[in-house]
């Protein structure tokens, strides 16, 4: 692998509006893109995911540069961030959509995952036993437009304010030695 391969890291935990803004502060991370993966209806609506039946996580599809940010650094920021240890919720969205999800792209992405998974769950480190879902890539679907960067044009939105902002504050004081330089934005 040389130093110019970008690598891809899909992994849902909640609200793909939070993890989207935490990730698009992460040194490294060239770009992130919101959408779905985990389900059986091909190219859903956020309606349809919503709707509980397509089997959809929401999801972020994280392009990173392996040499200034490996998967199991990206994989410890999203443990970090989100609660790995409730089935189908996040805080109040509560629903399939909102699983945690790690969709692996290689063989090695699945060891990473699961050695952290039992890692995490061997320390007690949540004080409860992760529900992660760990499953091999399939399929991802780009959300719609208006949910890209949903966080960065809607700061003031009052779910943003209360959901989003707390968690990119957690993320920012709990990880700032992976936060971006001014001019490295995505």
């Amino acid at each position: 692998m040389t130093s110019n391969a970008i690598e891809l890291a899909t992994i849902g935990g909640g609200c793909f509006w939070c993890t989207e803004a935490v990730f698009l502060e992460v040194k490294g991370v060239k770009k992130v893109v919101s959408g779905y993966a985990g389900g059986h209806v091909r190219n859903p609506t956020y309606e349809q995911v919503c709707g509980k039946k397509t089997g959809h996580a929401e999801v972020i599809q994280v392009s990173f540069d392996p040499s200034v940010i490996s998967y199991r650094e990206i994989l410890e920021i999203f443990f970090g961030t989100h609660d790995p240890t409730t089935r189908d919720q996040q805080g109040g969205d509560v629903g399939p959509q909102y699983r945690s999800a790690v969709f692996t792209h290689s063989p090695e992405q699945a060891q990473v995952a699961r050695e952290l998974v039992a890692e995490l769950d061997r320390d007690q480190t949540f004080g409860a036993s992760l529900v992660t879902e760990v499953a091999p890539f399939t399929e991802f679907y780009s959300a719609e437009q208006y949910h890209q960067r949903y966080f960065a044009r809607n700061a003031a939105q009052p779910y943003c304010a209360a959901v989003v902002s707390p968690k990119v504050s957690k993320f920012r004081k709990k990880f700032a030695h992976k936060l971006r330089g001014a001019s490295d934005a995505v």
